[in-house]
C-alpha cells in the first residue's frame, strides 16, 4: 500500500475483501458486513483473531421481521418474489434466512438472481407472471444501483416491495425494513477511536446492530393502490407521505 494509512474503514463485503487482499496488518474496521466469518473476515465474532474488526448486519431475526410486515401489509401473501445477487458477499446466508422465515409464514418463494442491471426487468415481469403477491429485495449492490427502475417496475407491475435500506423508498420504493447504517456509521467510528488509542482489531469483538428501522411510502402505496394498515404505519419510525 501506497499510503501510511493508520487504520482502513471500509462499507459493505467488497470493500472489506479487497481491503483484506491489500493488507494483514493495518488495522481495518467493518462499518457493516453481513456475515463477517462466513465471508472470511474474522474467526468468530467474539474473538476477530486478525486485523479486521468491526459492525456485523446479519441478523436472523430481520428476515423473520420484513415477512411479517409483508404479511400485514398484504394479508393475502401467499407467493412472494427474492431478489439478490448471487455474488455478492452474505447473499447465500441471506436467502437461507428469508427462506426459513418464508417456511414459517407459509408462505413460497420464487428467488430471482440479479447479476446486472439487464436482469431486473425480467425478474419483475417473471415475479407477475408467476403471480407474486409481493418483491423482497435483498442486500445487492445492483439493486441498490438502479433502485429507481426497481420502484417504477414495482408500481408497473403493482408489486408491492420490500427493501433492506432508506435510499429505495427516497427514490419511491414501498417499504424499508432494516438496520440503521447511519447508527452502524456512529459506532464504527468508536472502534476508529479505539484503535488510535492502542487497541488491537483482534481484541474488539465484533458487535451485531442495536437499531432498526421501518420507513413506509405512502407515496408509492397510492400508486400501486394499496392502503398500509394503520397497525404498520404506527411502528413506522418515518413516513415519506
Amino acid at each position: 500500500m501506497g499510503l501510511k494509512v493508520e487504520v482502513i474503514v471500509t462499507a459493505g463485503g467488497i470493500t472489506t475483501r479487497a481491503a483484506k487482499k491489500a493488507t494483514n496488518t493495518v488495522p481495518i474496521v467493518m462499518a457493516q458486513d453481513t456475515d463477517p466469518v462466513g465471508n472470511g473476515f474474522v474467526a468468530s465474532l467474539g474473538q476477530p483473531g486478525g486485523n479486521i474488526t468491526g459492525l456485523a448486519t446479519l441478523s436472523p431475526e430481520i428476515s423473520g421481521k420484513r415477512l411479517e410486515l409483508l404479511k400485514e401489509t398484504v394479508p393475502r401473501l401467499a407467493r412472494m418474489a427474492i431478489l439478490g445477487t448471487s455474488t455478492n458477499p452474505g447473499n447465500a446466508q441471506m436467502l437461507k434466512e428469508t427462506e426459513v422465515a418464508a417456511g414459517a409464514f407459509k408462505v413460497q418463494v420464487q428467488y430471482f438472481d440479479v447479476l446486472s442491471p439487464t436482469d431486473i426487468s425480467p425478474s419483475f415481469r417473471t415475479a407477475s407472471k408467476h403471480r407474486a403477491d409481493a418483491v423482497l429485495v435483498l442486500n445487492s449492490p445492483v439493486a441498490i444501483s438502479y433502485r429507481k427502475q426497481l420502484a417504477n417496475l414495482a408500481v408497473s407491475e403493482r408489486l408491492p416491495a420490500i427493501y433492506p435500506q432508506s435510499e429505495y423508498v427516497e427514490d419511491g420504493g414501498l417499504m424499508v425494513y432494516g438496520v440503521s447504517y447511519t447508527e452502524l456509521s456512529r459506532r464504527a467510528a468508536t472502534y476508529v477511536d479505539k484503535i488510535l488509542k492502542g487497541a488491537k482489531p483482534a481484541d474488539l469483538p465484533v458487535e451485531q446492530p442495536k437499531k432498526f428501522e421501518l420507513i413506509v411510502n405512502l407515496k408509492a402505496a397510492k400508486q400501486i393502490g394499496l392502503t398500509i394498515p394503520p397497525n404498520v404505519l404506527a411502528r413506522a419510525d418515518r413516513v415519506i407521505r
